[in-house]
């Protein structure tokens, strides 16, 4: 991936790239794939929003973001540096196509739910949306990521959704088939702020906080292994591969967030399975 760095004219008696020996260069990819978590960089104190919307800074300067499936914006990035300088970068957006997968033999009875169980349905999402709403200042996000489980790629972020026939929503995010009981790894360190093992249409869910509003989620498990307000380690088991919920088959769904905003995990930079 390409990337464009933003170098600033030097202030009397300073040298472009340096500040007490900490790089003030910002850098960003020059343009991203709709779905892409962006990583960028500045200098330590900046103050950085996308599009207005305060980004959160770490330290060391770096910081994160999210691009939408049907975002159709380039990414406007403003940089205000701690010497009073200003940058200013539109970071290009490339959209994709997104082509139709149909499911067959769903049960019914989560594509048309009765009345209770809508409400149900209903009261279990906006439990696991309101995990999503949070902004740790942790770092485990810039640790990098891994594959949570080696197997077939049976479904990709963005795809528009059929189920039994009826258009449904989009993929969020990515389907890995695999044997029931196959052990899944965390992909990232970070947080377990939710744990349940049966919720209507995802099954045993799990997600993960990875600080800085980027979050992971993992359905239709067989077994949980951890617990909220755990901290885990990349690698680290956090359960089992199952069928729970809405699904046809064993496999496990890999959801990647920057706060409400989903996201393709394999646009991560992942090592080879």
């Amino acid at each position: 991936m390409s990337l464009l760095v933003l170098v600033p004219l030097p202030a009397a008696g300073e040298i472009a790239g340096t500040n007490g020996g900490t790089s003030t260069h910002t850098t960003l990819p020059e343009a991203v794939q709709q779905g892409t978590l962006v990583f960028g960089q500045t200098a330590p104190g900046s103050k950085v929003t996308l599009h207005g919307k305060a980004l959160r800074v770490a330290p060391d300067g770096r910081f994160v973001f999210g691009i939408g499936r049907d975002e159709s914006r380039d990414a406007r990035i403003d940089v205000q540096r701690p010497d009073g300088r200003h940058e200013r970068v539109d970071v290009a957006v490339k959209k994709r196509d997104w082509p139709v997968e149909r499911v067959s033999g769903v049960p019914p009875a989560t594509i048309d739910p009765p009345p209770e169980i809508a409400a149900r349905i209903a009261r279990e999402q906006a439990a696991v949306a309101a995990q999503r709403n949070r902004d740790d200042a942790r770092s485990d996000v810039f640790q990098g990521f891994i594959w949570p489980l080696e197997g077939r790629i049976s479904g990709r972020f963005g795809r528009q959704r059929v189920y039994n026939g009826k258009p449904g929503s989009p993929h969020s995010g990515t389907d890995i088939a695999a044997p029931q009981g196959t052990p899944i790894r965390a992909p990232a360190a970070g947080v377990v702020v939710f744990a349940e093992p049966d919720l209507y249409l995802t099954g045993g869910t799990v997600l993960i906080d990875h600080g800085h509003g980027v979050g992971s989620n993992f359905l239709h498990l067989s077994r949980l292994d951890v617990e909220p307000g755990q901290h885990v380690e990349r690698g680290q088991s956090i359960g089992q591969v199952g069928a729970t919920g809405r699904a046809t088959g064993p496999h496990l769904h890999w959801g990647l967030t920057w706060f409400s905003t989903r996201l393709d995990p394999q646009l991560l930079e992942l090592p080879e399975r």
